[in-house]
């Protein structure tokens, strides 16, 4: 694999950043996952935006415009002969000192990779994803802001670890308050009486660019939609529940915490929202 880094392609053992870089030391930096569909980069505009406000909020100075790191993204695909993949944009503090202070650093550091990925296994989206609920409570937004998508994902990691242990591949993270939040790595939704309901930004839920499509998608539809406090009550006794995230796209959820969503099977609201969703990434991008 070729790796984008501060202007050059290398080798990926030619990747390197110094041992004092804070986005190592403290995970100091922001980050966007991003999609290429048929040699199409899907909402690079839509995640550069979103790297520019995670950046803003951190008070990270990116010295490269919009058009630099799109070129990046877009060269780094092509060197690496992409068609369908996933592609990881960083940007780190940079190089700094051993203390805290990031007024420190110089020279944040810009890194492109791209590769294949297939997050979930097919049968997932045919038949459904199972899920648990986990005690690893999510950073509250006065202690982390979820709206900022930091390179310190230590707290996802935990939950992670405890779904893993447990035999599930996703786990569903409460807030501090015991209301659904969001998953390890995708936003999450619920269907009740026709109306879709999925945590709010308070509740600690990454405002995902999957997930404003199918809120655009539901709305096109004269969908109902409610961005409100849930709990794991109105999980357990949804009609429909499904996750969404630029890695798992849209995944429906047949299980939570050893009970059946619905019949067991993915509802008619997830599977309509699943073939738009194919239908929309042929067509919606930037071209390599």
């Amino acid at each position: 694999m070729k790796v984008f880094l501060n202007g050059k392609i290398v080798d990926e053992e030619e990747a390197r950043v110094s041992v004092f870089d804070h986005g190592l030391l403290y995970g100091d930096g922001i980050f966007e996952g991003i999609r290429v569909y048929n040699k199409c980069v899907f909402k690079l505009d839509a995640h550069l935006e979103r790297l520019e406000y995670s950046a803003k909020a951190i008070l990270l100075e990116l010295p490269w415009s919009r058009a630099e790191i799109s070129d990046a993204v877009c060269e780094t695909c092509r060197t690496n002969g992409i068609t369908d993949g996933y592609i990881r944009l960083v940007v780190t503090r940079g190089r700094g000192t051993l203390g805290l202070n990031p007024y420190n650093c110089s020279n944040p550091q810009l890194i492109v990779m791209a590769q294949e990925i297939q997050l979930y296994p097919k049968e997932f989206y045919t038949d459904g994803l199972k899920t648990i609920t986990v005690p690893t409570r999510r950073n509250g937004p006065g202690s982390l802001p979820s709206t900022i998508k930091s390179l310190n994902y230590l707290n996802n990691i935990l939950a992670k670890i405890e779904a893993v242990n447990a035999g599930y591949m996703e786990a569903v993270m409460m807030n501090d308050q015991g209301f659904v939040s969001e998953c390890t790595a995708d936003n999450l939704f619920i269907v009740q009486k026709g109306t879709i309901y999925t945590p709010p930004a308070y509740a600690g839920a990454l405002l995902g660019i999957t997930r404003q499509i199918v809120l655009d998608m539901a709305r096109e539809s004269d969908i109902e939609v409610v961005e409100t406090n849930l709990t794991r009550f109105d999980l357990w006794v949804a009609e429909e529940c499904f996750l969404t995230g630029t890695a798992a796209e849209v995944v429906p959820v047949t299980e939570i915490d050893g009970r059946k969503i619905g019949n067991g099977t993915p509802g008619p609201i997830v599977v309509g929202f699943m073939e738009t969703y194919r239908n929309l990434v042929s067509r919606d991008g930037t071209f390599l």
